[in-house]
């Protein structure tokens, strides 16, 4: 059976874009691969977390994950640090890699430019370690927006520069994830195009329905359809992205009438009726998360299992790499 693997940052809570785009495809991969879901807590260290708020980050992720439809029965859920031996391949991949390429490497051009202040070795080795969450599990496929596309191509490097210099053909080589299925990109509020933490125009699952109508009834709109059958523009074709995945086609036609006949002064109509169908989606998810980040028993057994399930995979391939690169019991 294939691996596929993907992680997140406990950085903040999930919104609607993660559950719609990347959430709908892991709950079908968990039941047709070997599926590794962990929270990158490691790599949130670039950017120097709140040690008091950490641990609870990671808890409130994994309490979503589970929330949202990801089984531990069926695929591993783990949280980065849990595993040491990512720590040490870590160590013997950056022997491979070299600083011109790390260097070059956009994400780390973009932070050290952001912040010229924290131009961390952590940051400059970050595609290391993304390899090193990979191909620990020698991982097939990998979920990747478009912002990691180059660290997914210095992985395949790095596998195949280290199965060159041994001799071996040990490492896949990732590739992207190809999903038959279409991933939704849900915008942002603010009339923008993707709904991202960074820029503040979420809505997120754990949000109560009072939070959501007050995002949505704020959310940015023009003055109205200009005439028949003219294009929307993009703040209002946002709403109306939102309302595909929320609402019924019978409302979606319903709002589509009226911009197509030109009729005016019914967005707020259209915005309380998407306020009510992201509470109708977001209700049930919202009071699981609540259930299960309030149940210490099942988190900590769920993280208990995932942790000595990942260890496992982790465990064999950092012991044949180490056969591989020569370091043997004396």
């Amino acid at each position: 059976m294939k691996t596929v693997l993907s992680g997140i940052r406990p950085t903040g809570n999930l919104h609607l874009g993660n559950y719609y785009g990347a959430m709908v495809n892991f709950l079908k991969m968990q039941e047709e691969y070997k599926c590794f879901f962990f929270i990158a807590d490691w790599h949130a260290l670039t950017t120097h977390p709140d040690p008091k708020t950490l641990n609870a980050n990671v808890r409130n992720v994994l309490s979503e994950y589970l929330a949202c439809g990801l089984n531990p029965e069926k695929a591993t859920l783990y949280v980065q640090s849990d595993i040491p031996e990512i720590a040490e391949l870590y160590l013997l991949l950056n022997m491979q890699a070299y600083l011109g390429e790390l260097g070059k490497t956009v994400s780390f051009k973009e932070k050290a430019r952001q912040n010229p202040n924290n131009v961390n070795a952590g940051l400059l080795t970050y595609p290391v370690l993304m390899a090193t969450d990979i191909l620990i599990h020698n991982a097939n496929y990998v979920p990747v927006g478009k912002d990691q596309e180059q660290h997914l191509e210095m992985t395949r490097n790095f596998a195949k520069r280290f199965n060159n210099k041994y001799g071996v053909n040990y490492f896949n080589e990732p590739t992207a994830f190809a999903s038959n299925q279409q991933m939704i990109k849900i915008p942002g509020l603010d009339g923008s195009g993707k709904m991202g933490k960074s820029e503040g125009n979420c809505i997120y699952l754990i949000d109560e329905p009072k939070v959501i109508e007050k995002k949505v009834k704020g959310a940015l709109t023009d003055n109205g359809p200009e005439g028949e059958n003219t294009a929307k523009p993009d703040c209002i074709e946002n709403l109306f992205t939102i309302l595909k995945v929320v609402s019924t086609q019978e409302v979606v036609d319903y709002y589509d009438n009226l911009w197509n006949t030109g009729e005016q002064k019914w967005y707020g109509n259209l915005k309380k009726q998407l306020a009510e169908d992201i509470i109708k989606v977001t209700t049930p998810i919202r009071e699981r998360i609540n259930d299960i980040k309030n149940d210490e028993v099942y988190l900590n057994k769920v993280i208990k299992i995932g942790a000595e399930k990942a260890r496992e995979s982790a465990g064999k391939t950092l012991r044949e790499v180490r056969e591989i690169m020569g370091f043997r019991s004396l």
